[in-house]
């Protein structure tokens, strides 16, 4: 039987068809079954457009909100399938979004994230400032255009009650992990002081062998100035007394008194520094030090960072285990 053709109002009728051999008799059979015979109509074409029009594409990325966090689903390109991804908009980064993404699937290699008009938008990012906009995911040098879904604009009341909850939330969040996050930082930075003493340890075995070599030599120089300050005294005395008389080496004295005032005065153009027993010692014993750390290959300049970098991981432990104390302190 042909149903009525026409436009497309009525693309498809079912009808049952007369069993064969009930046409024309008068005595009543047994029931046979019936067949239903279904036959389309009209455009195929525009049959199936409409059938299919409301299906999401497999590659499309959509954002819909679920009890009120975004949902973010798209196609992951090494499985093909379909993901969905909740976000915390306040919590959440575009960084941390981008690494769910790798982390669910080893394919992608690259993500980033631009807005509308190609600009890379940082990995800081809140996920509510990025869902504010329509913006393009990258995956694998893939684009992909991304529609945010308008959200009603709040009035000034209602945004000025929600930032007052989000900082009480913040605030009540703050209180109840600190001791926690406390706890992981201390045990942070125990690591951090066992590593760097680690790394210093051969450093400063080193620096002990070169600071005592430096010593003795710097000892020895200032034992060899005493010695020749003693033989320019005796020598003068000598002379003063047993080769000439005090007439002449009067002036002689004088020009080594002198001399030894323009030694000084260019001690101090030098150095910028007064001549003075302990700066000389310091001054000759670090350059004995570096002139050795050079011939042992120390790094003076790792070993102070190294140094730097433990005090103040040091100085970080104290304040951290202060703020544990009176935190208990505070509970009890």
């Amino acid at each position: 039987m042909m149903l009525r053709r026409g436009p497309w109002p009525w693309p498809w009728r079912a009808r049952l068809l007369q069993t064969p051999g009930t046409h024309g008799r008068t005595h009543p059979r047994p029931p046979m079954p019936q067949v239903l015979c279904v036959k389309l109509c009209g455009n195929l074409k525009l049959y199936q457009s409409n059938l299919y029009g409301t299906v999401v594409p497999s590659d499309e990325i959509t954002i819909n909100y679920k009890h009120g966090l975004p949902l973010i689903t798209l196609t992951l390109p090494s499985r093909k399938e379909r993901c969905q991804f909740v976000v915390k908009p306040m919590l959440s980064t575009v960084g941390s979004f981008l690494q769910d993404l790798q982390n669910e699937d080893k394919g992608i290699k690259t993500a980033a994230i631009f807005t509308a008009d190609g600009s890379e938008i940082a990995a800081s990012t809140l996920m509510e400032i990025l869902l504010m906009n329509d913006f393009r995911l990258v995956i694998n040098k893939s684009t992909y255009d991304v529609q945010c879904p308008k959200k009603e604009k709040l009035s000034s009341e209602h945004t000025t009650e929600m930032e007052n909850m989000k900082s009480l939330v913040h605030r009540l969040f703050t209180a109840l992990h600190l001791e926690e996050f406390q706890k992981k930082r201390e045990h942070h930075l125990l690591e951090k002081i066992d590593h760097l003493k680690g790394q210093l340890q051969p450093l400063e075995q080193m620096k002990a062998r070169i600071e005592a070599h430096s010593e003795v030599k710097t000892n020895g120089l200032l034992w060899a100035g005493l010695a020749l300050l003693s033989i320019q005294g005796g020598a003068m005395a000598w002379l003063t007394w047993w080769v000439y008389s005090w007439d002449i080496m009067e002036p002689v004295t004088y020009f080594i008194t002198f001399s030894n005032s323009m030694v000084f005065f260019a001690y101090f153009l030098v150095t910028r520094q007064d001549y003075t027993y302990s700066a000389v010692k310091s001054r000759q014993f670090l350059h004995f030090f570096h002139k050795k750390s050079k011939q042992q290959h120390f790094d003076v300049v790792q070993y102070n960072k190294l140094k730097e970098d433990l005090a103040k991981a040091t100085e970080a432990l104290r304040q951290v285990r202060h703020s544990i104390c009176d935190a208990s302190r505070g509970i009890r």
